[in-house]
């Protein structure tokens, strides 16, 4: 009886030890991520850099995981299990570790790339794409790390992957093609994320990502046009944020033929002026002015040209010079005729 006793005090002493480490590491870590990212906090919000809140805002998590990580660990180093089964337990979490860490550099990474895109514009525009070959290079030098520490050679699994690249390229022409052209569009510039495009096919928007496969495209009417990489590459597209957004606004109008022209040009600059100065998408530096080009069936034909500061500023513009044209004309007297066609009755008549 007392051999029993003794027995089950040791095995429970042998079990309450690593347990009771394990514990106190849990709570200790717990105490230190409190303080610690209580005043890491209170500093980053005195500071205007946003990098240190990305950080805090990335470990912030995973520390309650390493903090776990950390009891098993040193509750293993002074338990009694078999060396074979603890060394097991302790490259499961070497690797658990490495994988944490490269999660928490790949989160820090793409968003510090989302934050600074307009810095690191010049060298690179941010997409989707760009983001994601962020991660896979990171995930990548993980998985390197990871095979490294267990003793696995890297240089026959290149040679393997080497060989393979081939079969891979083979079975996969068509998304690689669009994982080339992806990359090509972001590197060239001359597609860019929220451009305003239109493409031969009719399609048009304002380009919210690009990505691996697909371009996004993001329809006035609040629809997604996806196309495909490849095919963007060889499609005619009008970019019309380039060279840059202002863009010239043109507005077709015809007067009567006893219309006095150059009442009608003065009078149709005012009221464009008057556009460019009051309706939020003008230009108010810019002098409109007009062009007659056409004499007509029943008018004398000219193009107004006014200018938006975007593409999709014109429709207002449009709508309200065509109003308070109307409206103008209607008191000076100017009439916009209405189309005239004459029947020859003597050319028709039966002979």
């Amino acid at each position: 009886m007392n051999q029993t006793l003794t027995l089950f005090i040791q095995r429970s002493t042998e079990f309450a030890i690593p347990v009771s480490v394990f514990l106190v590491t849990v709570i200790v870590a717990y105490i230190v991520r409190k303080i610690l990212f209580g005043r890491l906090s209170r500093w980053a919000n005195k500071s205007s850099n946003q990098i240190d809140d990305i950080i805090i805002a990335a470990t912030k998590g995973p520390f309650i995981i390493w903090s776990l990580m950390l009891g098993i660990y040193f509750a293993l180093e002074i338990s009694k299990l078999p060396g074979e089964l603890a060394q097991i337990t302790g490259k499961v979490l070497l690797v658990l570790g490495i994988i944490s860490v490269t999660l928490v550099l790949a989160n820090i990474s793409t968003r510090l790339v989302k934050i600074y895109s307009g810095k690191l514009e010049a060298a690179l525009p941010v997409t989707g794409l760009t983001q994601n070959i962020t991660r896979i290079v990171i995930f990548g030098i993980g998985i390197l790390i990871i095979l490294n520490s267990l003793g696995i050679s890297i240089t026959p699994i290149l040679a393997t992957l080497g060989v393979g690249g081939l079969a891979v390229a083979l079975a996969l022409q068509d998304t690689l093609s669009n994982l080339f052209a992806g990359f090509h569009v972001t590197v060239a510039r001359q597609i860019r994320i929220g451009d305003y495009v239109k493409l031969e096919s009719g399609e048009e928007g304002y380009v919210i990502d690009i990505n691996w496969r697909t371009t996004k495209i993001k329809t006035l009417p609040n629809n997604v046009v996806l196309v495909p990489n490849d095919k963007l590459t060889k499609a005619i597209i009008t970019n019309y944020y380039l060279p840059d957004k202002e863009m010239a606004v043109l507005v077709n109008v015809g007067v009567h033929y006893n219309s006095d022209l150059k009442k009608v040009e003065k009078i149709t600059c005012e009221v464009a002026k008057e556009i460019m100065n009051e309706i939020p998408g003008g230009v108010p530096h810019f002098e409109p002015f007009i062009r007659y080009h056409t004499f007509g069936d029943f008018s004398i034909s000219f193009t107004v040209i006014l200018r938006a500061k975007e593409f999709v500023d014109q429709y207002l513009i449009k709508h309200e010079f065509i109003k308070r044209l109307h409206e103008r004309y209607a008191k000076e007297g100017i009439v916009v005729p209405y189309p005239i066609r004459a029947i020859n009755y003597e050319q028709e008549k039966p002979e």
